[in-house]
């Protein structure tokens, strides 16, 4: 049996919790989320706690026992406080404007980009480089980040690119840096 799994989902104050057979539904704060519970795991509400059991000896439904908790667990967090993503814009001329569910960039292509996000997340510029992405769904704003993240990854030899806030870019050396001992050119 899972140790994560086995532990009860504390229900916090302002948090309504719904379970049907297939799905478990989480509200609070203006926010809702829905998530389909795998057909081994069996999700209950017993007073002031989630309780999860898993119902199969299988090894591989096993192992969804604890996902499972953690994903509640989230989406619990997730209603109450929110959840936040940073990216950082790194490059002479890269700036980026939020508008009403998109942020528009300009990246160093010849257009600005438009980037168009979900429902449930917001966006927010500081300082025309700093992105803040805040939403209930911490799954769905990892995914968000990580596909604004790939419109400009950061390149090697400079790090210029969109970057998550604190990421650090090993930097490559350029050709120039391992022609130290032929500086004068090369030939005969």
């Amino acid at each position: 049996m899972s140790r994560v799994g086995k532990r009860p989902i504390k229900i916090l104050s302002g948090v309504k919790v719904s379970v049907n057979g297939v799905s478990i539904e989480v509200s609070g704060k203006g926010a809702k989320l829905t998530r389909a519970v795998p057909p081994s795991i069996k999700v209950e509400v017993k007073g002031d706690a989630i309780h999860i059991t898993n119902l199969s000896p299988d090894p591989e439904k096993r192992s969804l026992h604890g996902l499972t908790r953690t994903l509640i667990q989230n989406m619990m967090s997730g209603v109450t406080e929110g959840y936040t993503k940073e990216l950082e814009l790194q490059g002479v001329g890269y700036r980026a404007q939020a508008q009403a569910g998109k942020l528009t960039m300009q990246l160093g292509f010849s257009h600005p980009v438009e980037f168009l996000l979900p429902q449930g997340i917001s966006a927010s510029v500081e300082n025309n480089t700093k992105i803040t992405l805040k939403g209930a769904d911490k799954e769905l704003l990892g995914q968000i980040a990580s596909n604004l993240r790939k419109v400009r990854p950061p390149e090697p030899y400079k790090g210029k690119g969109i970057r998550y806030f604190g990421e650090v870019i090993s930097l490559k050396q350029g050709k120039t840096a391992g022609a130290g001992a032929t500086a004068g050119g090369g030939g005969k």
